[in-house]
């Protein structure tokens, strides 16, 4: 599946092969889970200033 499952107008979309198993569930839900942390920890804070530092340039 190379889509969101939510995305029910997607022209791929299609029901699963069988039906979710509480297990694929929780995994599943555990995996979007993870991936939502590691975006939250990539922006975070996002109220930092930008840094004006500018490195220069390394002498010949």
């Amino acid at each position: 599946m190379n889509h969101d499952r939510q995305d029910v107008k997607h022209p791929d979309h299609s029901q699963p092969k069988h039906p979710e198993s509480e297990r694929e569930k929780k995994a599943r839900k555990a995996h979007a889970d993870e991936n939502q942390d590691h975006a939250l920890e990539e922006t975070f804070p996002a109220s930092d200033p930008v840094s004006p530092f500018v490195p220069a340039k390394a002498p010949k």
